[in-house]
């Protein structure tokens, strides 16, 4: 059988730049919508069975993170649903592996994709949640609803208490940049326990505070195979000093959003292409810095270290000297605009360096677990419980 490479389907991005009998089979990354940013790719090839061969991505060392495939491992799956690493070699700025395999069709991924097919049934599984008000916040360039949900205390639950008259306000977004699918992983992960109604953790937290989600920002670029930008090639991590409907609807709703609801405490989840860890990126360039709010943010670290141990302290974003901070990424806006804890949470595309799973490298099931512990964080941060 021939062998056949596909990328048109959601989030699919490769070309084929050679593919031949008894030769490698050359393929390259295609950059963003009119962007220069790449590095998510997503394919499946077929007419592999019984046969050996070997994929070489040619441009990976002019890719926007070419550091990243060093000691990257590619993603692979015959279901889509479960997903293994194929070990790669990464020389003279090529990405290569070896296949031998008695499948019919196979499927290569940067990380585990999440389709928007997913993310339909996230919302629509959430939606239908008691407690859970759902909101279309408006509409991308490209017409896609941008989903939010505001999950708050469940019906039977008592309101009357005096924690329930001054609701705290969390906020947790995701993907806004869309070849990061960790982070809509993570993102269901919460969801799954937070919507859990025999967690007690959860119900406290849905007790003590309104939490307001958005699991995707940015469903234009994700179904367009981008890796950084929304379908005008705008990176939306860099628009929240100033965004507008012309550029970036996706920030500007979503801000409007948070404007009329105030926040308390801020999670903007991410993945990271080079370094092998889970962490926290923090605000420290705001010229408000000030110990006390650094003693938070070390302590809310050192916690969730504590809750899960594949999220560590000791490695991350060297510190932004203060009042270096660009105003332009959501955490930083968001901590100068709401006198908030807001930060960045970065996941690995390639495998914790701390606590290795080799065969599935970080993985959507840990970006899951990851998540479901972020309740416990949440309750222990809003009841200022963290540890000293």
């Amino acid at each position: 059988m021939t062998i056949q490479i596909n990328s048109q389907f959601d989030g699919g991005n490769i070309e084929v730049v050679e593919c031949r009998d008894g030769a490698p089979v050359k393929l390259a990354i295609r950059q963003d919508t009119s962007s220069e940013f790449y590095q998510w790719f997503f394919f499946s090839v077929s007419g592999l069975s019984g046969q050996e061969c070997r994929f070489e991505i040619v441009n990976a060392g002019q890719s926007s993170y070419a550091k990243g495939w060093e000691g990257y491992d590619v993603v692979t799956s015959q279901d889509r649903h479960h997903w293994y690493r194929t070990p790669c070699e990464y020389e003279g700025g090529v990405l290569s592996w070896d296949v031998n395999t008695d499948a019919d069709v196979v499927w290569f991924a940067y990380f585990a994709p999440y389709t928007l097919d997913q993310h339909a049934d996230l919302i629509a599984a959430a939606a239908c949640a008691n407690g859970v008000e759902y909101q279309s916040l408006g509409l991308t360039h490209q017409g896609r609803r941008i989903d939010y949900l505001k999950v708050a205390a469940l019906p039977t639950e008592s309101m009357n208490d005096p924690v329930n008259q001054a609701r705290s306000k969390l906020w947790v977004i995701a993907r806004q940049h869309p070849g990061e699918p960790m982070a809509e992983w993570w993102m269901e992960g919460f969801l799954d326990r937070l919507l859990d109604e025999d967690d007690a953790t959860s119900r406290a937290l849905r007790q003590l505070a309104d939490v307001h989600v958005v699991p995707n920002m940015n469903p234009d670029g994700s179904f367009l195979g981008n890796l950084r930008t929304n379908s005008l090639g705008v990176n939306l991590n860099r628009e929240w000093d100033a965004p507008s409907m012309e550029r970036s609807p996706e920030v500007y709703l979503v801000k409007q959003k948070m404007t009329e609801t105030g926040i308390d405490l801020a999670l903007d989840v991410h993945g990271d292409e080079a370094l092998p860890y889970n962490f926290i990126a923090g605000t420290e360039g705001l010229s408000s810095w000030n110990e006390e709010k650094n003693a938070r943010l070390i302590a809310f670290k050192q916690t969730w270290s504590a809750l899960n141990p594949d999220f560590q302290t000791a490695h991350g974003y060297p510190r932004t000297p203060q009042g270096k901070a660009n105003m332009s990424v959501c955490s930083s806006q968001l901590a100068h605009s709401f006198n908030c804890l807001a930060m960045t949470l970065e996941m690995p595309f390639k495998d914790t360096a701390d606590t290795p799973r080799p065969h599935t490298g970080w993985s959507p099931e840990r970006s899951m677990r990851l998540g479901a512990s972020f309740v416990d964080m949440a309750y222990l941060a809003l009841t200022d419980k963290l540890l000293s």
